[in-house]
């Protein structure tokens, strides 16, 4: 069973349909929506502000999904994938986003649907990223927009599949 600890009087709540790995940690202020799964090691700290995921969001392992205090929560749409060592933190994630692994997404960012954020990217304070564009780079820059079989083959794929992944685990 996961590790899922109540604090400071917030308790984390779960849609339906949701895998968590056994050794995935989720505390305190953690709303998730239906089909949601959350992979080994990673880490939801609602304990600084608060996390609210949509519905078919995918944080897999070993990423950690943070806030900052009284500032600015992580709000994340659905239909995501946060890939292997993501750090997601204090920032809006819309529908159909892929944030590729070892991705840093930092406070008050807004990535816009349908974009790509590439593997190892450093998206820094405060950028907007627009609807269907892909970045990479450390620090992040526009490459170009996100082609039809990347939006197709890629974002929803990746998001579909790991749905399935967790339905193995259940």
């Amino acid at each position: 069973m996961a590790i899922i600890k109540e604090l400071r009087g917030k308790n984390p709540v779960f849609g339906a349909n949701c895998f968590l790995a056994e050794n995935a940690v989720i505390v305190g202020d953690v709303t998730m929506g239906d089909d949601c799964s959350i992979w080994f090691s990673a880490v939801l700290r609602g304990d600084v502000h608060s996390i609210v995921m949509g519905n078919k969001v995918n944080i897999q392992d070993n990423a950690t999904i943070h806030a900052t205090y009284l500032k600015s929560p992580t709000v994340i749409g659905n239909h995501v994938s946060i890939g292997h060592n993501a750090v997601v933190h204090g920032c809006t994630i819309h529908d159909n986003v892929l944030i590729g692994m070892g991705a840093i997404v930092m406070d008050d960012c807004i990535v816009e649907s349908n974009s790509l954020i590439a593997a190892g990217a450093v998206v820094t304070k405060g950028t907007h990223i627009k609807e269907g564009e892909l970045w990479a780079g450390m620090p992040a820059k526009k490459i170009k927009d996100v082609p039809q079989h990347l939006k197709e083959g890629e974002i929803e794929r990746i998001a579909n599949n790991y749905l399935m992944y967790s339905s193995w685990y259940k």
